[in-house]
């Protein structure tokens, strides 16, 4: 069984100079906000996504949304797919680092009426609800 794509969560690059790297795409865009709460690192929120700046540790990756984190182990297991790191990461045929991620776990949505159409359910945990709430990205109640 193959797992259900939901979106692109976020993509992580690595920079030589985290300092103008946030200067550089902050003069040109205008994130939601700059999280700073890493060591070496830099998160320019784009609402519910982001873009995620290391000066070092950080492999450049993406990280790709599913609906079931599980059903994606076992269709990589069942390719023969090295999972490698502490997360759900692996290595498509061309050495790019995919990291998965959970659409119910995490802060990225999609409108109800699309997820709908994908056939994808919109119901999220409720630290992820938390999180969005906490950004100001859904209501406080």
């Amino acid at each position: 069984m193959k797992a259900k794509l939901a979106g692109i969560n976020h993509v992580a690059l690595r920079v030589d100079d985290l300092e103008a790297a946030v200067a550089f795409y902050t003069a040109l865009f205008e994130p939601t906000a700059v999280d700073r709460s890493e060591e070496d690192a830099a998160f320019l929120e784009i609402g519910d996504q982001f873009l995620a700046l290391f000066e070092r540790g950080e492999e450049p990756h993406f990280g790709l949304v599913v609906e079931d984190k599980q059903a994606a182990r076992r269709a990589l297991e069942e390719a023969g797919v090295e999972i490698v790191g502490r997360r759900l990461d692996f290595r498509d045929p061309s050495g790019n680092l995919v990291q998965i991620v959970q659409y119910d776990e995490i802060q990225f949505t999609k409108a109800d009426h699309i997820l709908t159409a994908m056939g994808l359910s919109p119901e999220k945990s409720a630290s992820a609800l938390e999180e969005l709430r906490a950004k100001g990205l859904l209501d406080k109640t």
